[in-house]
């Protein structure tokens, strides 16, 4: 496998749409690691699934029955958290961002691999890249059908069981604020590949699995319509919206500067995206719900957005509740 940087790998995307491939591609956050694949040619232990789109065996091997104990995480110190936090409140009261998404990453011990995690998961978004990472996720990125091209931001999770979840999260001032907000980033992204972009869906509820619990997330959908000819400048359509708003924020330029100097770690591939380039169709997804193997085990990577109005210790709780296998 070739990984390209942010010109040659948004080039080699062009290149493939315009010949007509069926082709596999992969943006890591910062966009300097980009895998851009004929699917023909993709390595056979690299692992997709877009919905039913996927490069599974037929008898892919079932996961393990046996039971598998616990994981144990080791998330950031919470003084370590606030400090990153309370510098991300600064720079709202100073008007350069109004919602930044901050992450960390947390060692986990678990008896599993990286490549069983991806068979057990069952969301509709899943990759293996082998000896590097396996993400399980909920949240589509961009989808082209023919001309018209659709993004889904996804902002607000909730533990499906609480009492009114619905309700709780749907009224949430916070929680609605950060949705508008995204949705009125990608809302702006769109119209800078596209035309007649419009809110076609707002703020509705999909139910997903989270380990052993329930979680109610919270999206939109933002469509736009594309030229004749979308299929050579899918690359350059990726190099004007990525990174995804919804794991950046908002204004998206300086945010991205205010996460490079405010997050400890680099990010990777997590909060990237993937997808298949299939005849008149697109899909893709954001990597979320994502391991890596790391120096000294797992590591996984969670966060959530930050807005003025966020209370330091119910983030730091949503950060630590993304960390789950999906068994």
């Amino acid at each position: 496998m070739t990984f390209y940087n942010n010109v040659e790998g948004f080039r080699r995307i062009d290149a493939l749409g315009a010949e007509g491939k069926d082709f596999f591609f992969l943006i890591s956050f910062d966009r300097n690691q980009i895998l851009a694949e004929p699917l023909d040619q993709l390595p056979g232990n690299l692992l997709f699934r877009l919905e039913e789109w996927s490069n599974e065996p037929e008898e892919s091997p079932k996961p393990s029955k046996k039971q598998k104990k616990p994981i144990r995480t080791y998330p950031p110190d919470y003084a370590d958290y606030l400090n990153a936090f309370e510098s991300v409140i600064e720079e709202i009261r100073r008007g350069n961002t109004y919602l930044l998404n901050l992450t960390f990453p947390s060692r986990i011990e678990a008896e599993t691999s990286l490549v069983e995690i991806y068979r057990a998961a069952q969301a509709p978004y899943k990759l293996h890249l082998p000896g590097v990472f396996t993400c399980f996720s909920p949240e589509k990125f961009i989808t082209i059908r023919q001309r018209n091209l659709y993004t889904y931001p996804m902002k607000g999770t909730i533990d499906a069981l609480l009492p009114g979840a619905k309700e709780r999260i749907l009224k949430d001032p916070k929680e609605t604020a950060e949705h508008v907000m995204i949705t009125d980033l990608m809302r702006n992204d769109l119209n800078r590949v596209s035309r007649n972009v419009r809110v076609t869906r707002f703020r509705y509820l999909d139910k997903i699995p989270a380990g052993k619990k329930r979680l109610y997330q919270v999206s939109s959908e933002v469509t736009g319509e594309l030229e004749e000819g979308w299929r050579s400048r899918i690359g350059s359509i990726l190099a004007e919206i990525t990174p995804a708003g919804s794991v950046s924020g908002t204004p998206k330029r300086k945010t991205l500067e205010i996460i490079e100097k405010t997050e400890t770690y680099e990010r990777g591939f997590y909060t990237g995206v993937f997808g298949v380039c299939k005849g008149d169709e697109l899909r893709s997804a954001v990597l979320i719900r994502y391991l890596e193997k790391g120096a000294n085990g797992l590591v996984y990577k969670s966060g959530g957005g930050i807005t003025l109005d966020s209370d330091p210790e119910l983030e730091y709780q949503e950060l630590v509740d993304k960390i789950y296998l999906p068994f």
